[in-house]
């Protein structure tokens, strides 16, 4: 949900097309400085998710942050803000802050996923007591992205101290690009029991419900709107009715316009699918 005009507005907005979850930026995600937020809106963020029903809400990291640049220069300003959004999200009173690993930029993936922990061990270092967890996601594995396969995730868990405030939020768009069929009961069925081998499903803390215009194992991230792509509606029927997950917090990043009707859309198909559902 868009935090335009003030994020306070972000509960209001995800209201409106029925959710009970929501994910925000914290700030403008193109943008590496940012306001502070003052006390006002923080209170009015959490008065508001009291007043519209929000169940729960967690937050995405700027797409500017990579943990896993060897320029040291990017790498520090990339840690810094990555602190400071961990900040405004412990402020909010949000579940997580949810980041795609990084990239090595050349450097190679065993160096990445050891920076990238490195990074994320100091981040937990600077900011002591906080509630709001850190969350790896699953990347589609473009470029030199890191992520994409499960051991990646397993080696980030293994190399981050403060496991309790560490969990994964798993996209199925970038699982379905990076090879993991999700499209029929035996492949979801498959998919989750590699992840739990590897990983373990209890570091899942949440999920982000994407279909996926490009094919299995294309490594490019592109969403498309649920039962539209190349996962189908079979996939998302058997994660929807998965009693392991039905606590779980779960976010669209379909696209949207303005008016959100297609979130009114993908949140109905979405229901539908979950076994005698109201």
């Amino acid at each position: 949900m868009s935090i335009a005009g003030g994020v306070g507005l972000a509960p209001e907005r995800g209201a409106s097309v029925g959710c009970e979850i929501i994910q925000i930026f914290t700030k403008a995600n193109h943008n590496w400085a940012a306001k502070p937020l003052t006390d006002k809106e923080c209170e009015a963020f959490k008065r508001n998710m009291d007043q519209h029903k929000i169940q729960t809400a967690f937050a995405h990291d700027s797409y500017l942050i990579n943990l896993g640049s060897p320029d040291k220069t990017l790498h520090k300003k990339s840690l810094d803000a990555f602190i400071h959004e961990l900040e405004r999200a412990e402020r909010l009173g949000l579940l997580a802050l949810v980041f795609h690993p990084g990239s090595h930029v050349g450097s190679g993936e065993e160096e990445a996923i050891k920076r990238i922990a490195e990074s994320v061990n100091r981040a937990h270092q600077k900011t002591k007591g906080f509630k709001v967890l850190v969350c790896y996601e699953n990347a589609a594995g473009q470029g030199t992205n890191v992520g994409h396969r499960f051991e990646h995730l397993a080696q980030l868990i293994e190399r981050t101290e403060e496991k309790k405030r560490t969990g994964i939020c798993f996209d199925t768009q970038h699982a379905f690009a990076s090879g993991y069929d999700l499209r029929t009961e035996e492949g979801y069925k498959k998919v989750f029991e590699e992840f739990d081998k590897i990983v373990g499903i209890s570091k899942i803390k949440c999920f982000h419900l994407n279909d996926s215009k490009k094919e299995l194992g294309s490594r490019v991230d592109r969403h498309e709107h649920i039962g539209k792509g190349h996962i189908g509606l079979t996939g998302f029927r058997c994660l929807m009715n998965d009693p392991r997950f039905k606590e779980h917090p779960m976010s669209l990043e379909t696209p949207k316009g303005e008016d959100l009707k297609e979130d009114v859309e993908n949140l109905k198909i979405l229901r539908r699918l979950i076994k005698d559902y109201g």
